[in-house]
């Protein structure tokens, strides 16, 4: 088992994620935990919420990789991206 000399201090939005959770886009659903960042697996258009929003924002041709934005839901309708990890 690794030794974490990191796991007793605070994380700060400026550190890495620490925990991570694969997402299916919902309508309906907030995530669990509002999001530090995006993983985007594959590709396309992220329609999300905004952390304290409730207002649909897109963002359009999102390419691979990480995506900072602070997120409390990813929308099903209008994303096609895929392969999406919330990341905090």
């Amino acid at each position: 088992m690794a030794i974490d000399t990191y796991k007793n201090m605070v994380g700060g939005l400026e550190s890495p994620a620490r925990e991570a959770q694969n997402i299916t886009p919902s309508d309906s659903s907030d995530l669990v935990f509002t999001s530090r960042s995006l993983y985007i697996g594959s590709p396309g258009d992220v329609v999300v919420h905004m952390s304290g929003q409730s207002t649909p924002t897109t963002f359009t041709a999102v390419p691979t990789g990480v995506l900072p934005i602070r997120v409390d839901r990813v929308l099903a309708s209008g994303t096609t991206a895929g392969q999406i990890v919330a990341l905090w």
